[in-house]
């Protein structure tokens, strides 16, 4: 584009007109997802590429990068591994599996996401798998992975986390881990503002109610749903899972970097990120 003014932005895309107050059920909310993220992925990698690097497995805007916090067990381990991304965008994380010697498939319900992630796949050389669905219904055979992940992907989209709990249990083999990151939940009750304004309560952390933007119809266009940390809890448990560890990881010292609502300022005084680090039982 020649100015600013010229600029088409992921609302002019998918026609945002406003936000709303309501339930939004599992096919509106994937609906919405794939439109936003096809519309959104040129401008979210021009933005945070360098952030989450080509091939580098980076679970959280805090910069805990699994070389260091091997959730996923140590990475010399990884070799042979099949291993399921899931919301991967444009798939940095399935990369660096690939370039460890697992074998990952990466999956996602954005083309627009997975158009990149093909894009890097070819120019380093790492032929990774991609498959475009829903995360709520996984398109593999029971018992297919060693092992899955999932660094803010997915699961605060879908209205039915519950459902890719017992998803993610379904395709794993007995012993396979299943490691995925979130939003805090506390986060929930602030605004979504990296400064000042942003340390200030504004709404209730049991208020279920998703974030949703829609159209001049007031069709989902945005959603990101909120569930309460013992939401979380209970679906792993509920789905068959075994909750080994609940990772909160701190802001590093040094780390000035702004991503969206993360911030050094947010990041000393409160969580922006849980990670659930869950295995199904052999």
């Amino acid at each position: 584009m020649s100015s600013r003014d010229e600029y088409f932005s992921a609302e002019d895309a998918v026609g945002t007109a406003g936000v709303a107050r309501r339930r939004v059920g599992s096919a509106e909310s994937e609906v919405a997802g794939r439109r936003w993220w096809d519309a959104d992925a040129d401008d979210y990698l021009a933005e945070h590429g360098s952030d989450i690097g080509d091939e580098s497995f980076v679970w959280c805007p805090e910069n805990l990068h699994e070389d260091e916090a091997g959730l996923l067990g140590p990475p010399a381990d990884l070799a042979g591994k099949r291993v399921l991304e899931v919301g991967a965008g444009s798939a940095p994380c399935s990369r660096w599996l690939a370039r460890r010697g697992a074998h990952p498939v990466a999956l996602d319900v954005s083309g627009g996401m997975l158009r990149h992630a093909a894009r890097l796949n070819d120019a380093l050389g790492l032929p990774v798998p991609l498959v475009q669905a829903g995360a709520e219904h996984l398109p593999f055979a029971d018992a297919t992975f060693d092992h899955a992940c999932s660094a803010f992907g997915a699961i605060p989209f879908v209205a039915d986390p519950g459902r890719v709990m017992r998803e993610v249990h379904r395709v794993l083999r007995p012993g396979g881990r299943w490691v995925f990151a979130v939003n805090h939940p506390m986060r929930w009750v602030f605004p979504d503002d990296p400064g000042e304004q942003g340390l200030t309560v504004v709404q209730s952390y049991f208020d279920r109610t998703p974030y949703l933007e829609v159209d001049g119809d007031g069709r989902a266009t945005y959603v990101e749903h909120h569930r309460t940390l013992g939401d979380r809890v209970r679906d792993v448990v509920a789905a068959g899972l075994v909750l080994d560890d609940l990772v909160e990881p701190e802001w590093p010292e040094g780390h000035e970097r702004v991503w969206g609502q993360w911030s050094p300022l947010r990041g000393a005084l409160f969580p922006g990120t849980a990670i659930l680090v869950t295995h199904r039982p052999g």
